[in-house]
């Protein structure tokens, strides 16, 4: 009998324990809906400022605050000053709009080089890498502060469909890397300077209404175009400038023996070679390599001084250069 009370005893205590580890917390109102995730489709607008009047301090902070992979633009607007930044757009990060206050004030930059303390290289050095797709940039300053140290990129692009209006690119060796085949890329109206192959790479890029400012004597351009491609790196209606010391740059070498490049409409100053093009100390490059020109002006244009495997582009041959053939399916001045 004794036994039996102990037993029904300690089965009324563990029927009652659960009571005593119940939820604290009020049930929501049955009125309560949670809260909707943000739309893919709902266009985003974030401002960065160093002093904090902004939602972020940093470009990069407010980049990964950008829901991933948005089918509208995300607008990261940026106010004046210098970010030190090694900013990264993930692939992730696609419809990103930089916008800045200024070209000249916003700045961002950094000192990374091939063959520093870190053990950079060229891939590895620049200071923006934009890898996402829908990418835009506009009244920005890119900047690699490393010197005349080799090869240190300001500006990476892989992306497809990028486009930068109104912007600088400062460096020295290889200041704008165009990094892969399938990347299609527009500039215009920018301003790039460089020593050595400071606008190279494989993508399928235009320049247009663009100054490019070479700094030494050396080459503008190395690009390792595919034999897939139709297109590389064409140049519409730019100026070619120099500093005083620079006085025999040559318009381009192949970084791949399939290289493409083409000048159309460009004003050249006086430190352009007259043979123009140089094989990269490989003479095979020149049964490859594609190289041409078409109604350059300026004392840097020398048709008949070019060296004897570039072309001279006739009207009809000029007339695929159009960006709807360049790029296809996109058109980046909508």
């Amino acid at each position: 009998m004794m036994l039996s009370r102990k037993l029904l005893l300690a089965g009324s205590l563990m029927l009652a324990t659960p009571a005593l580890y119940a939820q604290t917390t009020a049930p929501a109102p049955a009125s309560a809906k949670p809260a909707a995730p943000p739309s893919f489709n709902q266009t985003v607008r974030l401002v960065v400022a160093p002093d904090g009047s902004g939602d972020y301090r940093t470009i990069q902070e407010a980049v990964m605050a950008v829901r991933d992979f948005m089918q509208v633009r995300a607008t990261i607007f940026i106010k004046n000053g210098t970010y030190r930044e090694k900013l990264v757009i993930p692939s992730q990060k696609t419809n990103i709009a930089l916008v800045g206050e200024s070209r000249d004030g916003v700045v961002i930059t950094y000192g990374d080089y091939s063959g520093d303390a870190e053990k950079h290289s060229t891939y590895t050095s620049s200071t923006v890498r934009v890898q996402g797709n829908d990418f835009s940039a506009e009244n920005i300053t890119f900047e690699n502060s490393a010197g005349r140290v080799g090869q240190a990129v300001a500006l990476h692009v892989e992306g497809d469909r990028a486009a930068f209006r109104n912007c600088r690119m400062l460096g020295n060796q290889d200041t704008l890397f165009l990094a892969i085949e399938n990347s299609r890329q527009y500039y215009q109206n920018c301003y790039i300077e460089g020593t050595t192959d400071f606008i190279f790479g494989a993508s399928t890029a235009v320049f247009d209404y663009c100054t490019i400012f070479s700094k030494s004597d050396s080459y503008i351009t190395a690009a390792s175009t595919t034999p897939r491609q139709s297109f590389g790196l064409v140049f519409l209606n730019c100026q070619l400038t120099a500093a005083p010391e620079a006085k025999k740059v040559y318009l381009g070498r192949p970084w791949r023996p399939h290289a493409r490049t083409v000048f159309i409409n460009t004003e050249m100053g006086a430190h352009i070679r007259p043979e123009g093009w140089n094989n990269w100390s490989q003479p095979d490059n020149e049964k490859t390599a594609y190289y041409a020109e078409y109604q350059s002006t300026g004392p840097g244009a020398n048709p008949k001084g070019r060296v004897a495997w570039s072309r001279q582009l006739t009207a009809k041959e000029v007339k695929q250069y159009t960006l709807s053939t360049v790029f296809g399916n996109w058109n980046p001045t909508k």
